[in-house]
């Protein structure tokens, strides 16, 4: 007989401390229920980061987002104000709009031609004379809430329990930085293991990370966790390698909010990771890249470098948490320790995670 999600939540205690705390089970990583739980519970239960501001910069502009499975569209009306809906047409369910970002004064769904208003009342309805008790007031495009937060736009998808304000902090909002390039990468694991690489404490940096370990002082990496939120400070380090050329000043800050949004920061630099499940066993992480810096032709070589180590450190990234996800198939693992020096940010996320999933049961 299957085990009921009740059962399998049961298997992660968050009440230990963290000198006797196992990790959540192996299966939470492959487990289908568990992914639809999340789903439901976990990304439409917090908020999530959909977009930048900038894209939003001109009335009538949108910008449209997948927030794990389900379809975000955000505008500006013509009136200046922010709002967002399920990009979901109320006739058949196609996606009202399908480009990334872009401008347009009323949202016309390509299927069968319904069209709403950048409010998301419903204003057309091609050869639909005749269905009885059809109300086109009552079929507007569904709402949700939405903020934003230094350059970042944020909606939830059901009810906000707390403001955005209150959901990041202490989180400091970034200033002085320009959008400069996206990059996406795929990879064969549970979202959560991407995460968990993540939260180390920097455990796994002198093994995956040669050359990043160059540059941080790893005696003295330290971690700090508050409410939705985790923080590790690593002092930096002169280095002549070519991370060193890219990644200096006195201090790196790695922030990570619940469940899914990573900023890292260094002098002048600021890269942002955003990390969406494609299922239990896949996910997508979202790579933005951001300068102090950005107008001279030594500004660019820069940047280019730049975007270049980081797609390096990324691609370790990928190989280790690619093998993890195979090993948390194996019979031989069911559940892991903490090291208390190094992964209290790892433990807070599972706590966090759990938590949230509670509400399935």
């Amino acid at each position: 007989m299957s085990a009921t999600l009740a059962e399998k939540l049961a298997g992660f205690n968050p009440h230990l401390p963290l000198e006797r705390a196992q990790t959540i089970p192996a299966s939470w990583y492959s487990d289908p229920e568990i992914h639809e739980a999340e789903r439901r519970s976990v990304f439409g239960g917090t908020w999530q980061m959909v977009g930048r501001v900038d894209q939003l910069s001109k009335p009538c502009s949108y910008l449209t987002a997948d927030v794990a499975g389900e379809p975000i569209l955000v505008v500006r009306d013509g009136e200046g104000h922010l709002r967002a809906f399920h990009n979901v047409c109320r006739h058949r369910a196609a996606r009202v709009a399908t480009g990334e970002c872009g401008e347009a004064t009323r949202l016309r769904c390509p299927y069968h031609g319904w069209t709403y208003d950048l409010h998301g009342r419903l204003r057309g309805t091609p050869e639909f004379d005749g269905a009885l008790d059809f109300r086109k007031e009552d079929n507007g495009l569904v709402p949700l809430v939405v903020d934003t937060w230094g350059p970042f736009v944020w909606v939830h998808t059901g009810p906000a329990a707390i403001s955005l304000r209150e959901f990041l902090n202490p989180l400091p909002a970034p200033t002085g930085l320009h959008f400069v390039e996206r990059r996406e990468y795929r990879l064969a694991c549970n979202w959560k293991v991407f995460v968990d690489n993540y939260l180390d404490g920097g455990y796994h940096v002198n093994s995956v990370h040669p050359g990043l370990a160059e540059v941080l002082d790893y005696s003295h990496y330290r971690t700090e966790v508050h409410g939705n939120t985790a923080v590790q400070y690593s002092p930096m380090k002169p280095a002549g390698g070519e991370v060193g050329q890219v990644r200096t000043g006195k201090t790196a800050a790695y922030w990570w909010v619940f469940p899914n949004f990573m900023m890292n920061l260094y002098e002048g630099v600021m890269d942002t990771n955003l990390v969406l499940p494609l299922g239990p066993g896949a996910c997508r992480v979202v790579f933005d890249f951001y300068f102090a810096h950005t107008r001279t032709e030594a500004d660019r070589e820069f940047i280019a470098e730049s975007i270049r180590v980081a797609d390096l450190v990324q691609k370790e990234d990928v190989g280790i948490c690619e093998d993890v996800q195979r090993g948390l198939g194996s019979r031989s693992y069911h559940t892991g320790r903490f090291s208390v020096r190094r992964e209290a940010a790892g433990y807070h996320f599972h706590r966090l995670l759990a938590r949230q999933l509670q509400q399935e049961t």
